[in-house]
């Protein structure tokens, strides 16, 4: 069965909630495409969306591999093509719009509302990402509720580097890497 028009539909629709990026839609996109069509697994969502993190661009080109999973090249070229038009097309109206209501009152009031309200998404993100990517690796080192520590270990490292040192990120990706390569084997 083709499932073009049905990633179409639900990628065109999910580029609508990435208010404030990517992470904003990402527990609505776990439930369209694990659980609701089945397209891929808990843990290949989390793999996917890690590999858009470490290659260049934006980290949501992940889609593409979404689509080329489930419905070959002609899903790799549909699915980014349906998260990307809704949003730069809204973006183009909005922005233009937005520009001729400078002096408008409520303008202020409106960028104040969508702030929290993107924080509050990407946090949700952030929370369903990792309740996935923190119980990914074997039962050798999971315990005390299905945590894999290795992995919250590492998280909380690359936080804390992050936090306070000018590290180059691409090195702790590297690094982590290069750990998780000898650990999750």
């Amino acid at each position: 069965m083709n499932q073009i028009p049905q990633l179409v539909a639900v990628f065109a629709y999910l580029s609508l909630l990435t208010v404030g990026g990517g992470m904003a839609a990402y527990p609505e996109m776990e439930n369209l495409t694990v659980n609701v069509h089945h397209w891929v697994t808990q843990d290949q969502l989390v793999h996917f969306y890690s590999l858009g993190q470490m290659a260049p661009g934006p980290n949501l080109n992940m889609v593409a591999a979404i689509g080329e999973h489930v419905a070959g090249i002609a899903g790799a070229i549909a699915v980014p093509l349906a998260f990307y038009a809704p949003t730069g097309l809204f973006a183009l109206i909005i922005g233009r719009l937005w520009v001729r209501l400078a002096n408008w009152p409520w303008r202020t009031s409106i960028q104040n509302g969508l702030s929290p309200t993107a924080l509050g998404l990407m946090l949700a993100g952030l929370l369903s990402f990792g309740t996935t990517a923190l119980r990914l690796g074997h039962p050798r080192v999971m315990f005390l509720v299905g945590l894999d520590w290795i992995a919250v270990a590492m998280a909380a490292f690359v936080l804390v580097m992050m936090l306070r040192t000018k590290v180059n990120p691409a090195l702790l990706v590297l690094g982590c890497g290069v750990v998780g390569a000898f650990t999750f084997r």
